[in-house]
Formats: structure tokens, C-alpha cells, sequence
């Protein structure tokens, strides 16, 4: 892997975490992710699952981890089963975990090869009446493609019909929501490296380049920071292109005298940060374009004030809501008299801000957790107001990832570049 290597205290104590909330006459088993065909004989790089990799620390397809804490079997209470190499997988496909590194990785004494795995299987089976089977729970999530888990678990309950079966999802994400220490700073190294490639395209961007090239940049200096690469498809968006919130295409011309939007986050040993700026493409703000992205400053500043304990996600929406239509209409955008005659299920901020202020990231960039739940110290959320104007071909987001803590929020991007003047000394050629 080209991140440093992590202590296995970490997936040892997930794991040891995980085993407390389950029920005494019951194991879990959980996959690795598949491998996604490409075209022709590729895949695509592979990604392993986030909550695998909790468990695990593995990074290698075709991979089953079973607990079992009640289990008479001393060797299968932790068992992990892997991928046997040969020399000819060696040849083609190149190095695969031994047991040796595998134990080292996980912190699990007892590494199988897969051969052994549907007699341990069946021996846990024996034991059990219940079992916990995972799948991505993710409200807003709807994939065609069937994940391993849920392909290979409608497989164990049609072999095994008799048992009862149970969510593990929810109990992982009442353990992934809260990030240990070990955790946090993964993800200050991810913040590190985004903040190496923001300042770095600050220096690089001018009339005329392409938004592609911008993006080459970031992956570079991800790159060659021991990144994995991105948390998620970044934007690069320039003028009118910046009103679209997912867009990825990343494919026109940066024009002198619009405003590049951009949003990109470093992944790092599976962790992701998540950040997003607003940039003159010329290097100097208009007053109007200053203007605006003041006012996203200011929403965004007053509202990370809300990132205490006790607050929701939903609670920082509302305020971030508030503080919006109060700048549209100090800018003339909404006028006193619309907002009092607005029907109150469509109000007229959505036309300019028409998403929510934050959500959790960690092991992915929009991570688990629910917008009603109550913050606690731990969480990692971000903040990230906007104003899109189509009309002036203008899109503006400013994003910072915040820590909660038991006092006052941290800012994990409290040193990146985000005042209009820091933005526009940087760019000085």
C-alpha cells in the first residue's frame, strides 16, 4: 500500500467493539468487495469495502472474515479466509497477503486460505442460531449491480434456510459514526495532502488552461503524497459548469474572468478528506464575484458555530438556511416582500442554494450517520454553504471538514487558503 503502515489496534478494537453489541448464541460474517469488471478482460482498480477494511485492514479481493465470540472452536471465534496465490497469479497479477502479513495487518491469530472456508463454515453454522450478514444501508444509494455481500448472503440463507438472520449495517454505523483517534489523524493526513494540491493549483491555474489539466494537478500531488488517490470523483468546474453540483466532466477551458469551482478530497489509507473552493480563474476577484463569496464566507463561519454536541445535522441545515436567505436578500437576490409571501415547503433561497449544508465523512466521503442524530464528540462532518447563479454563469462553494469535539469545534482545514485576499496573494504570478 503506499500509505504508512497502521497498527492493527485499530481493527482489533473495531472488532472488539463490534463483537459487544452482538447477541450470545449468534457469529457475523462479512466479504471483501468484488472486483468490477472494466471492459474486455479489466478491472477497475480495486477499492475495498469500507466496513471490511474497519474490520479488517485488508486490502484484497475475494476475502471473509467471521466472528464467532462464543464459538467452542478456540480457531474460529476470529477467523479470516483468503485468496491462496501461486506462481502463476504471482506472475500475472503480482503479490497476495501471506498469513504471516495477514496476521500482522488484522491482528488476527487465525488467517485460512478460502479452501478451508466452507468446512469452517459449516462447523460455525452448527453452533449458531443466528447471524449477522452486512449490506450498504445508505439512504440515497441505489446501485444496479448487486454488492458481493448481498449476492453471497441470499447465498448462505437459501444453503442455510433455517437460521435467523440480522443486520450488522446498523451496529457498524453506530461504531463508524464516532472516529477514534487513530481514525482522526488518518484523516488529518488526507486534509495534509488536499491542502499540498489546493495550493498547488493556486499557482497553476490561469486563463487558458483546461479544467482537465487543473484535475491532473490534483491527482499529482495526491499522488506523490501517498495518496490512494481520490475519495470521490472530483469537480472542476468553471463558470456556467459550476451551477451543476455534481459535475464531473471536467472537460472545458478556464476563461479569464470566471470563477473556477472546485471539489476534491484526498483519500488516504481508505480515509477521505473533502474540500471545496472557489477560485478566480485570472487570480483577482470582481467586486461582484467578491461579493458573493463573502457572503458564502459568512454563512459559513456563523453556521460552524452549530457543530456542537446536541446539534443535528438537520438543526445546521435550518441555521445555514437562515443565514443564506438573509445574505440573498442584503444582495437583492430575494426580496423582503417574496420571502414573506414564499410558500413554506419551496422557499425562494432553494433557486440559489439548493443543498444541504453537511453530512459525515470518514471511511466514505458522504459516510454513515442520519440527519437527525444528535452530534457527539468524535463525529467528522462537513460544512459547506453555497450560491449558484446560473444567469451570471456563477457557482460558488466553500467546504471545510470539522471535528466535534467536547468543547468548541476543530476545523481540520483552519489552515487552508480560504479568505479572498489569502486566495488572490497565492495566485500572484
Amino acid at each position: 500500500m503506499r500509505y504508512h503502515n497502521i497498527s492493527n489496534t485499530l481493527f482489533r478494537s473495531n472488532r472488539k467493539e463490534f463483537v459487544k453489541q452482538m447477541n450470545k448464541s449468534s457469529f457475523a460474517i462479512f466479504y471483501s468487495n468484488d472486483q468490477a469488471p472494466r471492459n474486455g478482460d479489466q478491472y477497475y482498480p480495486f477499492r475495498q469495502s469500507s466496513d471490511f477494511f474497519y474490520l479488517t485492514g485488508i486490502e484484497q479481493e475475494k476475502s471473509i472474515l467471521i466472528l464467532a465470540p462464543n464459538c467452542p472452536n478456540e480457531k474460529l471465534k476470529e477467523a479470516l479466509f483468503l485468496l491462496k496465490t501461486n506462481e502463476v497469479l504471482e506472475i500475472w497479477e503480482g503479490h497476495k497477503y501471506t498469513k504471516k502479513e495477514a496476521k500482522e495487518t488484522s491482528g488476527i491469530e487465525n488467517v485460512y486460505w478460502l479452501d478451508d472456508f466452507e468446512p469452517a463454515l459449516k462447523e460455525v453454522m452448527s453452533y449458531f442460531d443466528d447471524v449477522y450478514l452486512n449490506s450498504n444501508e445508505y439512504i440515497k444509494f441505489f446501485p444496479d449491480v448487486e454488492s458481493r455481500e448481498t449476492r453471497l448472503g441470499k447465498t448462505l440463507q437459501a444453503q442455510y434456510p433455517f437460521h435467523t438472520y440480522h443486520r450488522a449495517a446498523p451496529m457498524l454505523t453506530k461504531q463508524r459514526i464516532i472516529k477514534s483517534k487513530q481514525e482522526i489523524d488518518l484523516i488529518k493526513e488526507a486534509s495534509a495532502i488536499t491542502n499540498k494540491a489546493l495550493r498547488r493549483i493556486l499557482k497553476f491555474t490561469k486563463p487558458g488552461v483546461w479544467e482537465f489539466e487543473v484535475e491532473a494537478e490534483i491527482s499529482h500531488e495526491f499522488t506523490r503524497n501517498r495518496a490512494g488517490g481520490h475519495g470521490y470523483a472530483p469537480i472542476v468546474a468553471s463558470g456556467k459548469s459550476a451551477c451543476v453540483l455534481h459535475y464531473t466532466e471536467n472537460d472545458k477551458i478556464c476563461k479569464d474572468g470566471d470563477l473556477l469551482l472546485m471539489d476534491f478530497g484526498a483519500e488516504y489509507a481508505n480515509y477521505t478528506a473533502d474540500l471545496s473552493r472557489t477560485i478566480p480563474v485570472n487570480g483577482k476577484f470582481t467586486p461582484r464575484q467578491k461579493e458573493l463569496y463573502n457572503a458564502v464566507l459568512r454563512v459559513m463561519k456563523e453556521v460552524k458555530k452549530q457543530y456542537v454536541p446536541g446539534s443535528t445535522i438537520n438543526d445546521i441545515n435550518d441555521k445555514a438556511n437562515e443565514l443564506m436567505e438573509k445574505e440573498l436578500i442584503q444582495m437583492g437576490l430575494l426580496s423582503p416582500e417574496e420571502v414573506r409571501r414564499q410558500d413554506k415547503n419551496n422557499p425562494l433561497f432553494k433557486k440559489y442554494f439548493m443543498h444541504g449544508t453537511s453530512h459525515f465523512m470518514g471511511l466514505d466521503v458522504h459516510d454513515v450517520g442520519a440527519k437527525h442524530e444528535p452530534l457527539k464528540p468524535g463525529m467528522v462532518l462537513t460544512c459547506e454553504p453555497g450560491i449558484y447563479i446560473p444567469e451570471e454563469k456563477t457557482g460558488i462553494r466553500i467546504e471545510n471538514d470539522i471535528l466535534i469535539t467536547d468543547g468548541k469545534p476543530i476545523d481540520l482545514m483552519a489552515d487552508f487558503p480560504i479568505e479572498v485576499e489569502e486566495i488572490e496573494a497565492l495566485m500572484k504570478p
